[in-house]
């Protein structure tokens, strides 16, 4: 029975791994990528749209994003909302595409981007740890309810636990690697 309750969470567990994924897609490491700018929330015709609903993003050069418009009159909204949002980047707008050069980072920037590395990892393993406690509580209100008997509510609690170590071992090693990235470019 606790094997059902386990599995019935697991992919709530892997949807925190790949929030955490998608939060490191927006880590500046000196390196373009499309992930950087792509859920960017972009005004157009009266709506938020993620700006890859409204351009394509491109990656011509490894420092060089590359954004361009469906409609050239989107070009205005799309270099607000870069410049406004958190990314501290600087758009080049041409009239016909938008240019973003990714500055090399410095060793304090690397500093500082490794200690947000850390706390988004954090943030991933505490909702995993959330998840754990809820099954947790479903498992002692079965055995209260006499669905299972003790010696199956602690070996469903081991089960549990080998379950989230698991998946803290996934966010650890993605964080790692995101770390000797954030370290090496």
């Amino acid at each position: 029975m606790y094997k059902e309750m386990i599995d019935k969470k697991k992919p709530e567990m892997e949807k925190s791994i790949e929030h955490f994924k998608e939060e490191l897609g927006q880590l500046r490491t000196g390196r373009a990528s499309a992930a950087m700018v792509d859920g960017l929330s972009i005004d157009y015709y009266g709506s938020r749209s993620p700006l890859k609903q409204v351009a394509s993003i491109t990656i011509p050069e490894p420092r060089t994003i590359m954004i361009s418009p469906w409609d050239k009159d989107s070009l205005v909204n799309i270099e607000k909302a870069i410049r406004e949002s958190q990314l501290n980047l600087n758009p080049n707008n041409d009239g016909q595409v938008i240019r973003i050069n990714i500055p090399v980072l410095t060793e304090e920037r690397r500093k500082d981007l490794v200690k947000v590395l850390n706390q988004k990892a954090e943030e991933a393993k505490i909702s995993i740890r959330k998840h754990r406690e809820e099954v947790w509580e479903e498992i002692q209100e079965a055995e209260k309810d006499g669905l299972m008997g003790e010696d199956d509510k602690f070996t469903g609690k081991d089960k549990l636990q080998e379950v989230v170590d698991e998946f803290n071992k996934k966010i650890e090693g993605i964080r790692a690697e995101k770390e000797a990235e954030i370290l090496t470019v």
